[in-house]
C-alpha cells in the first residue's frame, strides 16, 4: 500500500476502517479463516475499539454483507439509469457486469454464496441477511424477464440464476475469460429461444450483446 492511501486509510473513521479491513479479508480468506485481532491490526486500531463498533463478530460479518447488499443495489440502480424503460437490455447490462466481475484473476465467487458455506447456524444474524439479498436478487431478475416480454419468465429467471450462480463458483478454478465469454453465450441463447417469435433462433448482434 502506497503512502498515500495510508495517509487516506488513517483519516477514516476507525469503523469505517474496520468494515473496510473486513471486507478485504473476508472475502479473501473466508469468515472462518479470520479473527477480530487480524482485522483490528488490518484496520489500525485494535480489539476493544472493534467491539465498540460492532457487538461480536458475527455482526460485522453482517453488516459487511448489508454493505455489499446496498452497493449490489446502487449498481442495480445505475444499470436502470443506462436502459431506461428497457428491461431487456437492463438484463444484457447485468450479465455483462456478471461476466466482467468472474473475468478478474483474483474472483473468489459469490461473497454470499461462500459465507453461506461458512455460516450454518440459522439463527446467524448474518444468514437473514444472505437470504434477503438471494431473493431480492431473483425477482429482480424475474420481473426484468417479465418486462422482457420472455416467455416463462419465472423458468428463465431461474435458469439465468443458476447460471449466475455457477459462473460464480466456477471462476475460481476455470480460466477466467473462457468462463465470462461462455456465461454471456449460454445466457444470450437462453433469452433468445424464449423471447416471443424468435422461434428459438438466436439473432444477436455481436460486440455489444444487443438482440435486434
Amino acid at each position: 500500500m502506497t503512502s498515500k492511501r495510508v495517509t487516506e486509510k488513517k483519516r477514516l473513521p476507525p469503523r469505517e476502517r474496520i468494515l473496510l479491513a473486513a471486507t478485504d479479508l473476508f472475502y479473501r480468506q473466508g469468515i472462518r479463516g479470520v479473527g477480530v485481532e487480524a482485522i483490528a491490526q488490518a484496520a489500525d486500531t485494535n480489539k476493544m475499539a472493534l467491539y465498540r463498533h460492532f457487538a461480536s463478530k458475527d455482526e460485522l460479518v453482517a453488516e459487511w454483507l448489508r454493505r455489499l447488499a446496498v452497493q449490489s443495489d446502487e449498481h442495480w440502480s445505475e444499470i436502470e439509469e443506462e436502459h431506461p424503460s428497457n428491461a431487456l437490455g437492463q438484463l444484457l447490462a447485468w450479465l455483462r457486469v456478471l461476466a466482467k466481475e468472474i473475468s478478474v484473476p483474483d474472483e473468489r465467487g459469490c461473497p454470499f454464496t461462500n459465507s453461506t458455506a461458512e455460516i450454518l447456524d440459522k439463527n446467524h444474524p448474518a444468514r437473514r441477511v444472505i437470504e434477503d439479498y438471494k431473493i431480492k436478487h431473483r425477482d429482480r431478475i424475474m420481473q426484468l424477464c417479465k418486462k422482457s416480454g420472455l416467455r416463462e419468465p419465472e423458468l428463465v429467471a431461474d435458469q439465468l440464476f443458476f447460471l449466475m450462480e455457477g459462473a460464480r463458483s466456477s471462476a475460481q478454478y476455470i480460466e477466467p475469460k473462457g468462463d465470462s465469454e461462455r456465461l454471456i453465450q449460454l445466457a444470450e441463447a437462453l433469452i433468445e429461444a424464449h423471447r416471443e417469435g424468435s422461434g428459438g433462433q438466436k439473432d444477436v448482434v455481436r460486440g455489444d450483446s444487443h438482440f435486434r
